[in-house]
């Protein structure tokens, strides 16, 4: 029944999470919503396998309905780092996924598909539902500042390792959270449309090519940012493998900052793009933010949160 519904949402103090609860607390048929995350309860750190825990409890306490937040990285770019353009939910891609965080999203993507249609103990039926997102931007993307401190660092010249071709989505924050509450709403509403089912995050951010993205948000916040050199594979390979050499040989003494490590680099190489209507044709998915206002509003913050010489977001990354 309207106004009766309570939502939980885990991870809800995460850049997305906190998102999420937001819009849902704005939603007149939702009597309560929850935030489950160890920043704000340290003691959840034990539990090691969280979506095991949370199917888990779901059948237990008869909790009919799930959404699962996973990421593009599930499906890769695999070891052999091959290319994936413009695919949509259903393009076949296979090999085995190329970074740790994909691996564990790609293994808690088929538990939560296994775990739809299992049976509660109130003789009920769990129905589950998954979303990708991809590149997320906007307030509070720990990346997306950093890049601009660094690109202030170095005279406004961004610069960049991808090649200019590369093909990688991006979609605003806000949308992504707004995907969410609709895709919650109507797995309720239209079970049988949505559980078990895959969506892909997006909106109208206009360009595939994530470095002119990139260029756009930042030069937005500080007009004298500009596109500076590329960053060869190979000089960064040899980069890479120097700073693990050094980690190595001071580990007793001194621990440096983490680098950048092979299969991450291989990843931001690779073109890995998707494209896609399928949210708008299920469930009625329109963002809620356009480009102009994302853009907007994610340079206001960054403009905001550089200006203190060590941003909290910063702080909390690093630390």
């Amino acid at each position: 029944m309207d106004g009766d519904w309570v939502y939980l949402v885990t991870g809800g103090c995460g850049f997305v999470g906190e998102r999420i609860v937001e819009l849902l607390s704005q939603q007149d048929y939702i009597k309560e919503v929850r935030v489950f995350d160890s920043v704000a309860r340290k003691e959840v750190e034990k539990y090691s396998t969280g979506t095991e825990n949370v199917l888990r409890a779901c059948c237990a306490l008869s909790i009919p309905y799930l959404l699962y937040t996973s990421s593009i990285a599930a499906v890769g770019p695999n070891t052999s780092c091959e290319p994936l353009l413009r695919g949509d939910e259903d393009t076949e891609y296979s090999g085995e996924v190329e970074l740790p965080y994909g691996k564990t999203k790609a293994m808690a993507e088929k538990i939560v598909l296994e775990a739809n249609g299992k049976k509660l103990s109130n003789g009920g039926t769990l129905r589950t539902c998954i979303l990708r997102a991809n590149t997320v931007y906007g307030e509070k993307a720990a990346f997306l500042l950093e890049l601009f401190l660094l690109t202030r660092a170095s005279h406004g010249a961004l610069n960049y390792l991808e090649p200019e071709h590369t093909e990688r989505n991006h979609t605003y924050v806000g949308n992504v959270a707004w995907m969410h509450v609709l895709a919650a709403r109507s797995l309720q509403l239209e079970p049988e449309l949505l559980a078990g089912q895959v969506y892909y995050c997006y909106d109208d951010t206009p360009s595939r090519k994530g470095l002119l993205v990139r260029l756009q948000l930042l030069s937005s916040a500080d007009p004298s940012v500009r596109l500076g050199s590329h960053i060869p594979y190979w000089k960064m390979w040899l980069m890479i493998q120097l700073h693990r050499v050094i980690r190595a040989m001071l580990a007793p003494f001194w621990k440096p900052q983490p680098f950048l490590n092979v299969p991450l680099l291989n990843t931001i190489v690779t073109s890995f793009s998707f494209e896609t209507d399928k949210a708008a044709r299920h469930f009625g998915y329109k963002p809620l933010f356009t480009w102009e206002e994302s853009r907007l509003r994610t340079a206001e913050w960054l403009k905001a949160a550089a200006g203190s010489p060590a941003p909290p977001q910063l702080r909390e990354k690093m630390n």
